[in-house]
């Protein structure tokens, strides 16, 4: 397990990531971002319009508040107070670092603007924290189809082109599907908690790994009676389906516990029946 100051560096160096890419990139294209951040953006911009100015960095805090009770009761008190800081870190940076532009080409700005936002975000969901809004709405729904979170990033964003269209013009809205899209990927190649891996271990301590095994994860495992061809020696297969996540807990348990054993690895293209995804 990663520890809590670990995490926390990690939670504030995504909120820079994200705050550096807002105001040197999206910002001053007018290129909205995805999730929350991005509708705040666009109450931002509209706002500028009337006699009430209020920055994307507040925006975002205001927004995630309600949030923050859904994160709480569906995805854990841990998981909600690191996004709640993640948010507090971005207001902070947002009101901050000054906006400006180091490009004018408005591509540039949606592609890198896209990137950096996605490096800070997926950093953040992989070591097991957010950055609040869209990520606690799409890191449920991935929890409830075990699908990549990326997907869900994409699809709810749609409302945030469609706005982007309508109130600032159909270019920057498919700029801004540029972004959203560049975003979902970049999160999902970093965030790979969905992606599911098959282990066949063929061992003469099956028993004693298996022990193991469960005294780290709770994970399911199959023994399977086997001989060596070349050595005639009975051995064990132990066949467990593990997150790409755990892939690393594992091995340190093999090694330790039969450095001998043989491990084969594959990536498991689909899971029918139970799988524990709350881990």
């Amino acid at each position: 397990m990663y520890n809590e100051a670990k995490i926390t560096t990690i939670v504030v160096i995504g909120a820079l990531l994200n705050a550096f890419a807002l105001n040197f990139f999206l910002i001053p294209a007018k290129v909205l971002a995805s999730g929350f951040t991005g509708i705040a953006q666009f109450i931002a911009t509209i706002l500028q319009q009337t006699p009430f100015h209020v920055s994307t960095g507040i925006l975002l805090f205001i927004l995630n508040v309600p949030v923050a009770y859904l994160g709480w009761t569906r995805v854990g008190k841990r998981f909600t107070l690191y996004s709640i800081l993640s948010v507090a870190v971005t207001t902070v940076f947002l009101t901050v670092i000054p906006v400006h532009s180091l490009t004018d080409d408005i591509m540039l700005n949606a592609v890198f603007g896209g990137v950096i936002s996605a490096v800070g975000v997926g950093l953040t969901l992989k070591y097991g924290a957010s950055t609040g809004g869209m990520d606690i709405v799409a890191m449920i729904l991935s929890r409830l189809k075990d699908r990549p979170i990326g997907i869900y990033f994409l699809t709810l964003n749609g409302l945030i082109v469609l706005s982007a269209g309508f109130f600032f013009g159909w270019e920057e809205a498919l700029y801004t599907l540029v972004t959203i899209y560049v975003t979902s990927r970049v999160i999902d190649t970093i965030h790979t908690r969905h992606e599911k891996l098959t282990a066949m271990i063929v061992t003469s301590k099956g028993r004693d790994i298996q022990k193991a095994i469960h005294e780290k994860m709770v994970r399911g495992i199959t023994r399977v009676p086997a001989k060596g061809a070349f050595t005639e020696q009975d051995k064990e297969m132990l066949i467990i389906v593990v997150t790409r996540y755990e892939l690393y807990t594992l091995e340190q348990v093999i090694k330790i516990v039969d450095p001998h054993a043989f491990t084969n690895i594959v990536e498991t293209a689909g899971i029918f029946g139970f799988f524990r995804k709350e881990d």
